[in-house]
């Protein structure tokens, strides 16, 4: 241990000594920096703004807005948080990152937002902030815990849902893990629709319909593209192409304790990226029935694993970072 010393005054001289080690040993700055504001939670990762988690009581749903590279570009679309020209304004459901389902006991947790019509059955639901638990920042990660309730319009609740999520420092990746449970409070079927369910809306130049500059989807099978990815079962999707002359690209990685693994994906070519358990009639044919009923008091698991890299598929090495994400307990 090394210390400094030096006196104070004349007569007589007081010593004073300061261990280097001891300055040393100083806490140093959180690279993965998790604020709690009023109405959302704001991530920075390595001194660079992320995202923030939209957990405010006017929201329908929360959501992450937006989903930046470690470069710094806009991974998600802007609307309908924002109005950028020449960007898509369909889908006004479509916010930056979230989880609900079009289909939950006759409830629309989907398409929920008040300027929209034609909700299934009984109509709109709403996920509402309960609590959050805890938000943490760190060197090497923060973490975010959440506490929600999936209800009627007249707020009753079907689901509570705990949300865990990590965000992870990393000079070329963007990397979110999600742990999320969902509860049944009274005896609940999640309807079997396309409209769900973990979901990403890409930023406009990411599309894959658009001809020649576009994105690309690509599976863990190797299957290419919205007409062989949509309604498939993979463990994992990449969606990937050029923004702002960089090539980005965005996983969504299913982990194999997830409920139903491997997962089907609602992954289309104007940029909505999902992936989707409950959607079998449409994903395959009329014959299937995809819906599922959880009786009071039992839970659904759902851990999924976001990515955003440099680079096509290949070239970030996806199948390998997907055994990594695979292999965690």
């Amino acid at each position: 241990m090394a210390w400094v010393c030096f006196t104070l005054g004349m007569k007589p001289r007081f010593f004073f000594c300061i261990a280097l080690i001891a300055l040393l040993a100083l806490p140093a700055a959180a690279q993965v920096k998790v604020a709690q504001r009023t109405d959302r939670i704001v991530i920075d990762v390595d001194g660079k703004p992320f995202s923030d988690f939209f957990i405010g009581a006017d929201v329908m749903k929360p959501y992450l807005h937006p989903l930046r590279s470690a470069s710094g570009k806009i991974v998600t679309r802007h609307y309908p948080m924002e109005s950028i020209e020449g960007e898509s304004k369909d889908h006004p459901h479509h916010r930056g990152l979230w989880f609900t389902h079009g289909d939950v006991n006759g409830y629309d947790f989907w398409a929920n937002e008040p300027s929209q019509k034609g909700a299934v059955k009984n109509g709109k639901g709403k996920v509402v902030t309960k609590k959050v638990l805890d938000v943490k920042s760190g060197k090497k990660s923060g973490s975010v815990k959440a506490l929600f309730e999936w209800q009627t319009m007249d707020g009753k609740a079907l689901l509570t849902e705990t949300r865990d999520m990590i965000f992870y420092s990393d000079p070329k990746l963007r990397t979110i893990d999600f742990d999320i449970r969902l509860t049944a409070v009274e005896k609940v079927t999640f309807g079997d629709t396309k409209e769900g369910v973990f979901a990403i809306r890409l930023a406009s130049p990411l599309e894959e319909k658009r001809a020649g500059t576009g994105g690309k989807m690509i599976n863990a099978e190797g299957k290419v593209g919205e007409k062989l990815v949509w309604g498939s079962q993979s463990p994992w999707v990449d969606y990937s192409g050029q923004l702002e002359g960089e090539a980005l690209g965005i996983a969504i990685m299913d982990h194999p304790t997830s409920t139903r693994y491997p997962t089907y994906w609602h992954a289309r070519a104007y940029g909505l990226f999902a992936s989707n358990i409950w959607g079998l009639h449409d994903f395959i044919d009329k014959t299937k029935d995809g819906s599922q009923t959880v009786e009071p008091g039992q839970s659904l698991r759902f851990r999924i694993r976001v990515v955003i890299h440099p680079g096509e598929t290949a070239a970030a090495d996806i199948a390998g970072l997907y055994k990594k994400f695979a292999a965690m307990k």
